[in-house]
């Protein structure tokens, strides 16, 4: 195992990882108290024939860059294997706008070869590497130094047992022809958009209980205000308001600081200054939209007719499909996509690529009325009517 701190270990590091077929990859970071995650630590490790290696990078360290790092994950000779992936890849992409290629996620491919929802790397290590993990650094504070030897031995563990893992689960796909069911999922972990989060769209992660057009002006330009100030300052969004402040005042519609210090949900910094100043003109924007530019909020699936008996079947029938094929049955269809599919939405994605094969091409038969379900022995099966 190495400690690397400058960029050319780095580079030497990366140079050897570079011949192999693989590297396995995992991040240590904080953001608790900033919108972007800031990056501690970088672990790295690969195997073959010729040998293997981990190291441990010091992003923090005086003078490494790590672009000898962002080759590797430009090399698409060199899968790059990471666990839960999403938040690691977040900060690549953010940093410098990498997505490592070709990519591997352990945690999609254990749903895809039967190992259960969402399943943790600490379950992987014990079934696949059969060893246990020392899991009492995971929320240590990984921007202090030095790190302590404790701290060394748990992040080395994330990438070095990570080995053993991704070889037994690529074999796994191999066996069962299943590879390119995790390549359709990597496909939108390789996506930019995926990481992209447009101030203009903020709106539409904040849950509210009307459909009104002019309400929903004052929620987008609140959420827009938000997302800039966080974005442009780095701190988390619920620093600026949380998400009740925001129904509250654009329940409000205060018009002055005097107004904001009425709220009963705002923050004391958020009533003056340069947020009370943002939240007013997000106010009188909002009230002077034209009813042509107010959100369009989508609809389609509120207006569906569920059938509920439908509904159940789907259930059924995915639990069925699911236990027969040893997936994961979130990873193909969500409770939410059962009960539109019900309602008629037919542009789902449990009805394209292998999800359609699995479970989407019976569920639209059964949806039709060309299919039942019957039980034959311990299984779930479908008869054709």
């Amino acid at each position: 195992m190495k400690k690397i701190t400058t960029t050319t270990e780095l580079a030497a590091f990366c140079s050897e990882a570079a011949k192999r077929p693989f590297v396995t990859v995992d991040t240590e970071f904080l953001r608790e108290r900033t919108y972007y995650s800031k990056l501690c630590l970088v672990q790295l490790a690969y195997r073959d024939a010729a040998g293997e290696d981990a190291a441990l990078v010091d992003p923090l360290a005086d003078g490494l860059s790590l672009e000898p790092l962002y080759d590797l994950f430009r090399d698409h000779g060199v899968v790059k294997v990471f666990h839960a992936a999403r938040q690691d890849l977040e900060i690549f992409f953010v940093d410098q706008g990498v997505i490592p290629e070709p990519l591997f996620d352990t945690q999609v491919a254990a749903m895809v070869c039967g190992f259960g929802e969402q399943v943790g790397y600490e379950t992987l290590v014990r079934k696949i590497a059969k060893a246990d993990l020392d899991k009492s650094s995971r929320f240590t504070d990984w921007s202090r130094r030095p790190l302590t030897d404790a701290q060394l031995k748990y992040a080395l563990a994330d990438v070095t047992h990570l080995r053993d893992i991704y070889e037994f689960l690529a074999a796994q796909l191999e066996k069962s022809g299943r590879k390119k069911w995790v390549a359709e999922e990597m496909d939108v972990l390789e996506d930019p958009s995926t990481y992209r989060t447009d101030p203009d769209d903020a709106w539409l992660r904040v849950k509210t209980r009307t459909q009104s057009g002019k309400f929903l002006a004052l929620v987008r330009e609140l959420a827009r205000f938000r997302e800039t100030y966080a974005q442009k300052r780095n701190i988390p969004r619920t620093r600026v308001y949380k998400d009740d402040a925001l129904i509250e005042l654009a329940s409000t519609k205060p018009q002055s600081e005097q107004d904001l210090g009425r709220s009963r949900l705002l923050l004391r910094e958020a009533r003056k200054g340069d947020i009370a100043e943002g939240i007013l003109t997000a106010i009188k924007t909002g009230l002077a939209m034209k009813p042509e530019d107010m959100p369009k909020p989508d609809t389609a699936r509120a207006k569906l007719q569920v059938n509920p008996a439908l509904a159940d079947m789907l259930r059924v029938l995915l639990k069925a499909k699911a236990d027969n094929e040893g997936v994961a049955q979130k990873l193909i269809a969500s409770s939410s996509d059962l009960d539109a599919l019900a309602g008629g939405e037919r542009t789902l994605p449990a009805l394209k690529g292998w999800r359609k094969e699995v479970f989407g091409n019976d569920a639209l038969r059964l949806c039709e009325g060309q299919v039942g379900l019957a039980v034959k022995g311990q299984k779930v099966v479908t008869v054709t009517l």
